[in-house]
């Protein structure tokens, strides 16, 4: 980072002040380039993602970061609409179980060694998927109770910067979605059966799953 250090370092110049005292940035933290479903992301390539277009599809744009620290930044990471999908999935019900936290938080031995822990990996060069994968044990772990979950959620948001004591909130169906979902029953309807399939693959893109029962069309975010 030649440049950048020759760029910032006379700003924090002072008289009197030496060496590495002078300088404007103790660490420098470089990201492996990112791909967008297998492809770089640019415009000529026409696959730019902005946050505004994650939050049309209905996911909370702060699943876009939850998504990153899956990965090591260090490594190059694919991201795609199903990852984002998943970890806004994530999100919302570990949101959920913050939000059952009693007032007094437990700040028990488990729970303190759990932040320990989590604390440690993102010390370690910033081994965030270590960290989640932390967390993720301790939710799945049957025999810890609900507030100790809960809590350590509570106590560790402030690293991960998601927002966990965010309320949950139900992800809304977008109107594009919505228009292919009413397609599809119109060409069940009237037996159009291949066009039907085309639209149940289309909206499986979107992230949608869609079921057909005796009693009509289901759908579930995927």
């Amino acid at each position: 980072h030649e440049n950048e250090r020759a760029q910032s370092n006379p700003v924090v110049e002072r008289p009197g002040v030496t060496g590495s005292e002078a300088e404007a940035v103790d660490l420098w933290l470089h990201g492996e380039h990112l791909l967008f479903e297998g492809r770089k992301m640019s415009k000529s390539a026409g696959n730019v993602v902005l946050l505004q277009d994650v939050i049309d599809r209905g996911f909370d744009p702060l699943a876009v970061r939850f998504a990153l620290m899956e990965n090591r930044y260090r490594s190059q990471m694919d991201l795609s609409w199903e990852s984002i999908a998943a970890a806004d999935k994530l999100l919302q019900r570990w949101r959920k179980i913050s939000q059952s936290a009693p007032t007094s938080l437990v700040e028990n031995e488990r729970v303190r060694g759990a932040v320990d822990k989590i604390v440690a990996a993102l010390s370690n060069d910033l081994d965030s998927p270590r960290a989640l994968q932390i967390l993720r044990s301790f939710e799945k772990d049957g025999s810890i109770p609900e507030d100790e979950k809960a809590s350590l959620f509570r106590l560790i948001d402030p690293l991960l910067g998601v927002d966990l004591l965010t309320s949950p909130r139900e992800r809304s169906l977008p109107a594009e979605e919505a228009d292919l979902l009413a397609q599809r029953v119109k060409a069940r309807s009237e037996k159009n059966f291949q066009e039907s399939d085309r639209l149940r693959d289309l909206l499986a893109d979107h992230g949608i799953e869609v079921r057909d029962l005796p009693t009509g069309q289901e759908w579930q975010w995927r």
